[in-house]
């Protein structure tokens, strides 16, 4: 099927391992197996699950508040193995987000709530200390949105999470020296102190481009190790502190790019 949206071209395919992949304008954005949504098929996704799974007990309900929606894989996931947990998705293409309900419709008292508004808009209207688990995963045209990776909007996030929660923010990239991450992971540490990134060993070397998952909190986040290395692909974990070494946060006043995943490998 496919749909003029807000943010080009959008399509659902059925894939042939029983699944639907969500693409728009090319650009692979999520991949649903309506019959099983605990089945994410994105590397980093299966990542960010992993980190779900430490940091969240199952079928206890947390409270999610998601930056970017697409296909909702991460909303269903979470919505199938912690039922009756309160999620909200920050999703401003509202014409996407009918489309995925009319394609890839959810689950009945999924506890999903989709707000058609941007991460940075949104966040304002989040209570203090209201969640739990925190997921950013946003791009704009196959890069991540320089306004959700700054001082000012780490302060919202560090705002709206409880004490004990937890912020995961998927990234990209594959430049030598890892300078954008370096700095993301640098504004992370200044709003919550310690934390860790998952990447393949050949992202984290600037030998490959990539997703790194970024998790962060203020306080200590579970050892993931042994997980990444029983992961396909395996992943490393590093250590925030490592990773940032002297890199400065990045500020809403900078002009910056960061980097954007080559064309159609987005998700993979």
């Amino acid at each position: 099927m496919e749909r003029k949206v807000g943010s080009g071209t959008a399509t659902v395919e059925a894939a042939a391992d029983g699944t639907f992949v969500l693409r728009v304008d090319g650009s692979l954005q999520s991949q649903v197996d309506l019959a099983d949504p605990t089945r994410l098929g994105f590397e980093y996704m299966r990542r960010i699950g992993d980190v779900v799974d430490a940091v969240a007990p199952r079928r206890q309900p947390v409270s999610v508040l998601h930056v970017g929606g697409a296909g909702l894989s991460l909303a269903r996931y979470v919505a199938v193995t912690r039922p009756r947990s309160r999620q909200i998705v920050l999703e401003p293409d509202e014409d996407l987000t009918e489309f995925v309900r009319e394609t890839l419709p959810l689950p009945k008292r999924s506890g999903i709530k989709v707000r058609p508004v941007t991460g940075r808009a949104g966040i304002d209207a989040v209570y203090d200390d209201s969640v739990d688990l925190l997921i950013v995963d946003a791009f704009v045209r196959e890069a991540v949105p320089e306004n959700l990776v700054t001082r000012e909007f780490a302060a919202e996030c560090a705002r709206v999470l409880r004490p004990g929660g937890v912020l995961v923010q998927n990234l990209i990239d594959g430049s030598a020296g890892l300078g954008f991450v370096r700095r993301v992971a640098a504004t992370a540490r200044e709003a919550f102190g310690e934390g860790v990134v998952l990447a393949e060993r050949k992202v984290l070397r600037g030998k490959a481009f990539g997703n790194v998952v970024l998790v962060a909190s203020r306080q200590p986040v579970p050892d993931l190790t042994a997980v990444g290395r029983q992961a396909q692909p395996p992943y490393e974990v590093l250590a925030l502190r490592e990773l940032a070494g002297k890199a400065e946060p990045l500020t809403d006043e900078e002009s910056f790019v960061s980097p954007a995943a080559p064309s159609g490998t987005f998700g993979k």
